[in-house]
C-alpha cells in the first residue's frame, strides 16, 4: 500500500474483503451498500473504457478494478471528494488503471471530445432539491439531492458518452424507476436488466439496479429480488455472495 497523507477528519477503511483501502471522512458522504451493489451489478468489459459519474470518493472505480483490466475514469464535481478519490487510487497503486477528474458531468463531453465508452456507471443523487437539503453540509447535500445535476442530466450525459452497444448501469430509488426508463428511452438507451433490492423479505424494495444498452432493441429482464437481511438480522447468503465478491456479478 502506498501511504497517503490524511486530513485531520479523515480515516482509512478496509474495502470489504479485498486487499484494498479507501480514504473516508465523517465530514463528507461515505460510500454505502448501494455503491457496492452497483459495482457488482454492472456489466463491464474485460478491456476497453469505463467511466463512473458522480464518483464521490472513488469507491466504484476502485471496486471495478477487481473485475476488469479496462481503463477506468471517475468524474466528480466536488474537489474535496475528488482529492480523496485520487489519494485512494494512489494508495492502492491503481493510478495506471484508474484516473479521477474534477468536472461537472453536465459539461461532458467537452467540445471536440467524442470518446466512446464501453460502460458508464453512476450512483447519482436520489432526491429532488428541497428546503431541507440546505440543513446539511454541502458535501452531504450534493450527495443526496439533485443540486449539482438532475436525473435527466445524468442519463443525457451517459448516452453521449457511450458507444453504440455500450451499457449504462445505475442504482437509484424504486419510486424514480418510471422516470429512469422514460429518460433512458428518450436518450437512446434501452433498459435491459432490472433488479430490486429489499431490506427484508416481504418488505418493499428500497433500491433498484437498472442497466440499459445504447441503441438496443426493446427487451427487458426482471432479475430475482435481492434480500439484504434474513429473519435473524444477518446478511442473507445471496447478499453476502454479492457484497463480498464471492459471485462474479449480480
Amino acid at each position: 500500500m502506498n501511504e497517503q497523507p490524511l486530513l485531520a477528519d479523515e480515516r482509512i477503511d478496509d474495502l470489504l474483503t479485498y486487499d484494498l483501502k479507501i480514504i473516508q471522512s465523517r465530514e463528507v458522504f461515505s460510500f454505502s451498500m448501494d455503491a457496492v451493489l452497483l459495482a457488482r451489478f454492472a456489466s463491464i468489459p474485460k478491456r476497453g473504457k469505463i467511466i463512473d459519474l458522480c464518483t464521490g470518493n472513488g469507491v466504484i472505480p476502485i471496486l471495478l478494478s477487481t473485475r476488469t483490466n479496462a481503463s477506468i475514469e471517475g468524474v466528480e464535481i466536488q474537489e474535496r471528494l475528488a482529492d480523496m478519490a485520487m489519494r485512494s487510487v494512489t494508495m492502492n497503486n491503481l493510478q495506471e488503471q484508474v484516473k479521477i477528474r474534477i468536472q461537472d458531468l453536465k459539461d461532458m463531453p467537452l467540445a471536440g471530445e467524442r470518446e466512446a465508452y464501453d460502460a458508464v456507471t453512476v450512483n447519482p443523487p436520489y432526491a429532488p432539491v428541497t428546503g431541507s437539503d440546505m440543513k446539511l453540509n454541502i458535501h452531504h447535500a450534493m450527495a443526496r439531492h439533485e443540486i449539482g445535476c438532475t436525473l435527466e442530466d445524468v442519463i443525457q450525459t451517459s448516452a453521449k458518452l457511450l458507444r453504440n452497444g455500450g451499457k449504462l448501469s445505475m442504482v437509484h430509488r424504486p419510486h424514480r424507476l418510471a422516470d429512469i426508463i422514460i429518460l433512458m428511452r428518450q436518450y437512446g438507451v434501452e433498459p435491459k436488466r432490472i433488479r430490486f433490492v429489499h431490506p427484508r423479505q416481504h418488505m418493499e424494495a428500497n433500491m433498484v439496479l437498472i442497466e440499459g444498452l445504447r441503441g438496443g432493441k426493446p427487451e427487458m429482464r426482471m432479475l430475482p429480488p435481492l434480500i439484504v437481511y434474513d429473519e435473524h438480522e444477518q446478511y442473507t447468503p445471496d447478499l453476502k455472495a454479492v457484497y463480498y465478491g464471492l459471485k462474479e456479478s449480480l
